[in-house]
């Protein structure tokens, strides 16, 4: 071996040992701020889950998210990329305009048992009014700034196919076409895969009619920018890359509402937490994020009491909603898992919204919980 060699591999070795020194000294962190999410910690050693295979999967995990200078290096990754003109990184298309857009994947099983548990549920309990409202996400909407050969598949055609399989006690509301219309307005956010409080709105305009109130205009609404430096999952998702931030905009009611908001026991008097404005989870304003139950209670006085079954896309479109009815319960069936039925019935609840974006609907286990 060459001296020249010896040399590179002296330095290559002496490099993967001082990464690896630095890893062993370096502290453990529990929760990224940059992707917004609870990193995997170091892994219980036990003969049982070196068999099973757990322990070196989560290692794995672990090594990968706990790797010392993992921002700096992220960062050398993006340039690398740049140089590279990749058009996706993290399964992130870099679209036009500015757009993150994530690709939509055709559908496996899940999605047919999800539609058979909501179905299951409508036919149990018969006295219930039922609807469904499925939201395409913006790389459905915004399908001509992917970039060039960039695919996915169609949201529509699958929420075409969704409201053929429901049962017809379930009142399907169609919102794609009205978000497509607008799609010239904000209604996605560029960096973060919910969609923004104005695309909500058009969607409370259209569900108006089979929920059947009358819909509040535009500009019956005061709408304000609560922010403009918002930094979404997307964004997260592509870390070293260089990305615009987002701005968030807030439609508050011009007349007289006031709103009793409980959940992990407390009350509030506001439907949007504004701490979360000073933090990475901005999206978290509506409604203070993820919670198992939410109860609203406003100074509608109409009788009607509305379940919402629901991802987070509910958040943005709720404060809408509670404008028209006199109870809202909202219901996260990752967190829920107490008896539905009981619930309904001992809160007399007369109405229940499903209510999801299509990717997250065609692959949630959790709407098991309807067959509980």
């Amino acid at each position: 071996m060459r001296n020249t060699d010896k040399i590179i591999a002296f330095m290559f070795i002496s490099f993967l040992g001082f990464i690896c020194i630095l890893n062993l000294i370096s502290k453990d962190v529990v929760f990224s701020e940059d992707e917004n999410r609870i990193l995997e910690q170091k892994p219980t050693l036990s003969l049982k889950n070196i068999l099973s295979g757990e322990f070196m999967d989560r290692y794995e995990t672990y090594i990968s998210d706990q790797f010392a200078w993992k921002k700096e290096w992220l960062g050398i990754k993006a340039g690398a990329e740049k140089a590279l003109m990749k058009q996706e990184s993290n399964g992130i298309y870099f679209g036009k305009d500015g757009y993150l857009l994530e690709e939509f994947k055709k559908p496996k099983d899940q999605l047919n048992k999800n539609i058979e548990h909501i179905n299951f549920f409508a036919e149990k309990n018969k006295n219930l009014d039922y609807y469904m409202l499925l939201v395409p996400t913006s790389v459905e909407i915004y399908n001509e700034k992917l970039p060039l050969f960039a695919q996915s598949f169609s949201q529509r055609e699958v929420i075409d196919d969704v409201k053929r399989q429901l049962l017809d006690s379930v009142h399907f509301i169609e919102v794609s076409n009205i978000l497509t219309d607008h799609k010239n307005e904000q209604i996605y956010f560029k960096t973060d895969h919910h969609w923004t409080m104005r695309g909500a709105y058009y969607a409370y305009v259209q569900a108006a009619n089979t929920l059947g109130f009358k819909p509040y205009l535009i500009n019956d609404f005061n709408q304000k920018i609560v922010s403009n430096n918002f930094y979404g999952t997307f964004a997260s998702k592509v870390l070293g890359h260089r990305v615009e931030p987002d701005t968030i905009e807030m439609f508050e009611p011009i007349h007289e509402r006031s709103y009793t908001v409980q959940y992990d026991g407390k009350n509030k008097n506001s439907l949007y937490e504004w701490s979360y404005l000073s933090k990475k989870d901005q999206y978290s304003f509506f409604l203070n994020g993820n919670h198992s139950l939410v109860t609203i209670k406003s100074n509608v006085i109409n009788g009607r009491k509305l379940a919402i079954i629901k991802d987070s896309y509910a958040h943005a479109l709720i404060p809408f909603l509670a404008n028209h009815f006199e109870e809202i319960y909202v219901i996260d069936l990752r967190y829920f898992h107490s008896d539905l039925d009981e619930f309904i019935s001992e809160n007399e609840i007369n109405e229940v919204l499903f209510l999801y974006n299509i990717v997250n609907f065609s692959k949630d286990s959790n709407l098991i919980w309807l067959k509980k």
